[in-house]
């Protein structure tokens, strides 16, 4: 399935694969990466509220960002909440990242092999075969309670909401 209308990049337009994944609809099943090659999906973390970062390369400026931001949320949150970045970085890459940047709450994990995730999050984009910017939020039932695709591929997502949808959760 393709989408287009969705996202841009330098204000050129994008097409989006995959599904249009909505607050209320059940959680994709997914299978990334780890830096280990290890394979992990959305199974590993059942019982736990995810919220999934998803940056098109942790070598840009504002995935970076992204990323430490949401390291530095992951360190005030309780155990039964995990966050997951996504990339279709490659897993020798996200490991060197992480390790220079220090982020050591978030997980890490690459979709670069089948870009599992892309298509299942409907947020691979078909141009560039990178992961659009989005944030995913999902329930302890893998319901999924938030999803932001930020419009402009360079620009920041709405770091408060999101958090602000997983306090929720958690009863804060």
């Amino acid at each position: 399935m393709e989408r287009t209308g969705i996202v841009t990049i330098k204000g050129n337009p994008l097409t989006l694969l995959g599904p249009a994944i909505k607050a209320g609809d059940r959680a994709p099943a997914f299978v990334v990466l780890d830096a280990d090659l290890k394979e992990a999906g959305l199974k590993d973390f059942s019982g736990r509220i995810k919220a999934i970062s998803v940056t098109p390369s942790l070598d840009t400026p504002v995935c970076d960002l992204q990323a430490r931001r949401f390291n530095e949320a992951a360190a005030r949150l309780p155990q039964d909440v995990v966050i997951l970045n996504i990339s279709m970085d490659l897993p020798f890459a996200i490991s060197r990242f992480c390790t220079a940047a220090g982020i050591d709450r978030v997980k890490a994990y690459s979709d670069h092999r089948d870009a599992s995730f892309g298509n299942a999050y409907g947020v691979l984009i078909k141009e560039l075969r990178l992961l659009a910017r989005s944030i995913f939020v999902i329930d302890k039932g893998d319901v999924v309670r938030y999803v932001e695709i930020v419009p402009e591929v360079a620009d920041h997502p709405a770091y408060d909401k999101a958090l602000g949808i997983i306090h929720t959760l958690v009863g804060r």
